[in-house]
């Protein structure tokens, strides 16, 4: 982009699960679109992932980002060329049909047919290479299974995009991110990308925004002139821009989460693969509540032990029989963005219910269990004081010390600040993005969710972005 004004038809601002589905969308209807994200390109590979390098080039704030709260819970953002997409572990789930059905009721969403939502979830799965880890599970993975499988739970492998080799070497597989899927396709069809490109705030007219504010990683700014604005910058950024701009109304008032708090379980074998996460997840307690495993390196398994540092530190020691697994609950509680004057980040809040940390320390007690009949030999629960469990007598010590306020608290699912309907009073945007008192302004991404939908939301945000993308080129092509 040069130091004078840009131009586009249409301005997408953010490239994860949703800017990138969009560019590409629009671009291959043969509009003019110009992407602008605010982190910048990383060729997968070049970063060792959860990496003190990947946290600072890929995430936001270092991967130190906290909604306040008692507790407070610490999120993760990407900031970057294909947004969360490419910090995550390409784990898939599809959209609910039961969670479709709700929030077209309960929202009075237009034209919300989850026949065509599960048709584009089938396009989305061909384009992104969807489908179950070739071989036999990791160690990590098969804890999951096998403790699952003698409490009689249901659980199941999850899904990822990944292109494996012709001979399904697991271990050589790529992770089909949005800059190696969506994001290319949208430069082929013509849409141009600027990364490194901080949108400040969009310049509005009455009702209609002309311009957006830009500033580049070089500290130059500059103006982009467009005809429509799709706001794709994720659930906390999203509507911390269209704050920052004036508009208000139903926008950033509902943040969702799925909370999660964690353990780590110690094993006579090795079970630690420090370069893949389980696969596996426990969906016997679901929506309410689901068991899944987390990164493993050294660093991120001291990160588990550190509650307790004191008693558990010597298990480091084992690092390699060791490895972490979470409880992820459907929050009840909601949250808040608030964009402040002056203040580069919005301060985000949240606030769980009774209910909420309740669950939260039944799933913990349960993934305990599970870690046990997997054959764990000692069980180290992410919380101040937790005591060390290596049998179910020691289940009810965990339940009885558990506070939610003493545990690491944190989520990686965030949602639901703009939601879409046209219920009035709770919902930001239309039933296809729209920003409601705006002429042009679309938000496209988490944001749109109405509730945290129980499961990963990737899937659910690019089959929504993708319909509602086609339904805005085809409006402007029945224009002429």
């Amino acid at each position: 982009m040069s130091r004078s004004d840009a131009h586009a038809q249409v301005l997408v601002i953010g490239s994860g699960a949703g800017g990138a589905t969009t560019a590409a969308v629009l671009a291959e209807a043969g509009l003019d679109v110009l992407v602008v994200e605010e982190g910048g390109w990383v060729e997968q590979g070049s970063v060792v992932p959860f990496s003190l390098e990947q946290m600072d080039r890929q995430y936001r704030a270092g991967g130190v980002t906290v909604a306040l709260g008692l507790p407070s819970i610490a999120y993760t953002e990407g900031r970057c060329a294909g947004g969360g997409t490419e910090i995550n572990s390409g784990l898939y789930r599809r959209p609910p049909a039961d969670v479709l059905a709700r929030w077209a009721v309960d929202y009075r969403i237009r034209d919300f047919d989850p026949d065509e939502l599960f048709a584009i979830a089938d396009e989305v799965e061909r384009d992104l290479s969807v489908g179950l880890r070739p071989g036999a599970a990791t160690p990590a993975s098969e804890v999951l299974r096998r403790g699952a499988d003698r409490l009689g739970w249901q659980n199941d492998e999850i899904p990822r995009w990944m292109a494996y080799p012709p001979d399904g070497n697991a271990s050589q597989a790529h992770r089909q991110s949005m800059t190696r899927t969506y994001l290319p396709r949208a430069e082929r069809a013509g849409a141009r990308i600027e990364v490194g490109c901080r949108v400040d705030r969009l310049e509005l007219d009455g009702p209609r925004a002309r311009a957006a504010h830009v500033t580049h990683a070089d500290g130059r700014r500059n103006t982009v002139r467009f005809g429509d604005a799709f706001v794709c910058g994720g659930a906390i950024q999203s509507p911390a821009l269209l704050q920052r701009s004036g508009i208000r109304g139903h926008i950033g008032k509902t943040l969702a989460v799925h909370p999660t708090v964690k353990l780590a379980a110690r094993f006579a074998d090795v079970v630690n693969t420090v370069d893949d996460v389980p696969v596996h997840q426990v969906t016997e307690f679901a929506p309410d509540l689901s068991f899944g495993g987390s990164a493993s390196q050294p660093g991120l398994v001291a990160l588990a032990l550190s509650d307790h540092w004191a008693a558990f530190h010597t298990a480091m020691t084992d690092w390699q029989r060791i490895s972490v697994y979470y409880a992820a609950i459907t929050s009840e509680g909601r949250g808040a963005v608030r964009s402040v004057r002056g203040v580069r980040d919005p301060i985000v809040t949240y606030r769980l219910t009774r209910r909420d940390r309740e669950l939260l320390r039944s799933g913990l007690a349960r993934l305990a269990l599970v870690m046990l009949e997997a054959g764990a030999e000692e069980v180290y629960p992410s919380f101040r004081d937790a005591p060390v469990v290596r049998n179910r007598a020691d289940l009810a010590r965990l339940q009885d010390r558990f506070v939610a306020g003493r545990a690491s608290v944190m989520t990686v699912h965030l949602c639901s600040t703009v939601p879409l309907g046209e219920a009035e009073g709770i919902t930001g945007a239309s039933s296809y993005g729209k920003v409601h008192g705006t002429d042009n302004v679309w938000v496209n991404d988490a944001s749109l969710l109405p509730t945290a939908p129980g499961v990963n939301p990737q899937a659910t945000v690019m089959a929504i972005a993708i319909r509602n993308a086609r339904r805005f080129a085809a409006s402007r092509s029945a224009r002429g």
